[in-house]
């Protein structure tokens, strides 16, 4: 079997005794060690001269292979291009989205940049499995330098639809040069569609056979790939963890109070201030309510350096100091707004804790917290899970979750009433049909499939 090579805008070692990563690191971490190979990416270090080489180690029978950016690439690569015009953008806000010729020539440079970097560690017949939107031109520069190895791309985040791409002034460019991959992979059908449609209009491709487009000289591969979760490890991780002195204190502290629970990077394609005005409106259109259920929202801060993410954060305390200024009594605080990150397992046994599991981004690729939420379920008493339709985990999960729209504040409110009075039966069925489709479309099958389609070989 070739190498594997994995690029990445980040690096993410997982440690064999390590059970806190996340999904992604643990599923490309397995797929390095089934076929050895290296992953390539940023350090998370901002150094004064980029090296002129990658640092190389092994760990856990994986190899690593790292680098630092300048400052002047971090602001015009990362925070520049990436995260202040593609994520506003592909998460459909346009209103927070910006462009800067310099920025976008920043990113060119660091993709190409990479690409040197990476080439002399390169063997003939690896394979490249290359993630996310910081580096969708990556193929093309690889091309460009002489690398003629088999390439495969995969989305984590939506994928717009052409008005919306179109507000991108290289949009064209960058989906040219998304071209040059010999597999594109996305979250969903509707992402899968929105790339195939673009390209036909846009860049005059013909399907050639169902999946596959022709663009000028290039055949490209496009299929979706729902990335997924490990269930029944969350599910261990969930009971190891539910006994914790922590866990116990909570259940203490809540005097049978009925739990939300929400976790969220803070962002503001997550819809959290939405979700606060809902829980709110629920205080208000239903009093039964009232000093029985209690909102945790942990939010751990996000590119706390770019000033956006700053206002959610002041939005967020402002609307939480609002709402509990507004409901507290003496023995009751409706919304607990925690801004920091929680050990895994910590989080899963919160899951478990909880009986509503309250996802509802305004848009997102996947949302492997909804997943994980099921996932660590009791079998015998299960949580409900209120997820928006705009999530791509709702194409899985829709039969089983209550869906709402994040934008309709009074539907979500009644969602989460009907969510806290459910019949346990109800609650029990819904969480069957959601494990199941959590088992057949685990982290593991995400994995083979991509990597099996990347090879040429049929579907695992």
């Amino acid at each position: 079997m070739s190498r594997l090579v994995v690029v990445s805008n980040r690096v993410a070692p997982v440690a064999e005794d390590q059970p806190s990563a996340g999904g992604l690191a643990v599923g490309v971490h397995g797929a390095l060690k089934q076929s050895g190979g290296i992953w390539f990416g940023w350090s998370g270090e901002i150094v004064d001269a980029p090296p002129e080489t990658p640092t190389l180690y092994q760990q856990d029978s994986v190899g690593y292979a790292t680098i630092g950016l300048s400052r002047r690439d971090y602001d015009q690569y990362y925070r520049g291009f990436s995260n202040g015009t593609l994520w506003p953008t592909f998460h459909y806000r346009t209103d927070l989205s910006r462009y800067d010729r310099k920025e976008y020539a920043g990113y060119l440079r660091v993709n190409a940049w990479l690409v040197e970097k990476l080439k002399p560690i390169l063997r003939p017949d690896d394979l490249l499995w290359v993630h996310d939107y910081h580096l969708l031109p990556f193929a093309r520069m690889c091309r460009e330098a002489g690398i003629a190895n088999r390439i495969g791309f995969f989305l984590h985040i939506p994928f717009p639809v052409e008005p919306v791409l179109r507000t991108v002034p290289p949009h064209r460019e960058l989906t040219e040069a998304m071209c040059a991959y010999d597999l594109l992979g996305f979250q969903t059908d509707d992402d899968c569609t929105a790339f195939s449609d673009y390209a036909r209009r846009q860049l005059g491709a013909v399907p050639q056979a169902p999946g596959v487009l022709a663009v000028g000289r290039r055949r490209v591969r496009v299929g979706t790939y729902p990335i997924g979760v490990l269930p029944d490890e969350i599910q261990e991780q969930s009971q190891t963890h539910s006994n914790s002195r922590q866990i116990l204190n909570l259940k203490q502290g809540l005097h049978q109070r009925r739990l939300i629970m929400s976790v969220d990077r803070l962002d503001y394609s997550k819809g959290l201030v939405e979700r606060f005005q809902a829980f709110e409106r629920l205080l208000e259109m239903a009093p039964a309510h009232r000093g029985k259920v209690s909102f945790i929202q942990i939010a751990p801060p996000s590119r706390s350096d770019v000033e956006m993410y700053r206002n959610i954060r002041r939005q967020l305390e402002s609307a939480a100091g609002r709402i509990n200024g507004r409901w507290t009594d003496l023995t009751w605080t409706p919304i607990r707004y925690i801004n920091k990150n929680y050990d895994r397992l910590m989080l899963m046994s919160l899951f478990r804790a909880s009986q509503i599991g309250y996802v509802t981004p305004l848009r997102d690729g996947m949302n492997l917290v909804a997943k994980e939420y099921v996932a660590a379920q009791p079998a015998d008493d299960p949580g409900v899970l209120v997820l928006s339709e705009f999530a791509g985990a709702a194409r899985e999960l829709g039969d089983g979750a209550l869906l709402v729209n994040p934008y309709d504040t009074d539907g979500m409110a009644q969602a989460l009433g009907r969510a806290l009075i459910m019949p346990v039966e109800e609650r029990k069925e819904r969480h069957q049909q959601m494990m199941r489709r959590l088992r057949e479309n685990d982290l593991d099958r995400w994995r083979d499939r991509f990597l099996a389609d990347l090879r040429g070989d049929e579907f695992a």
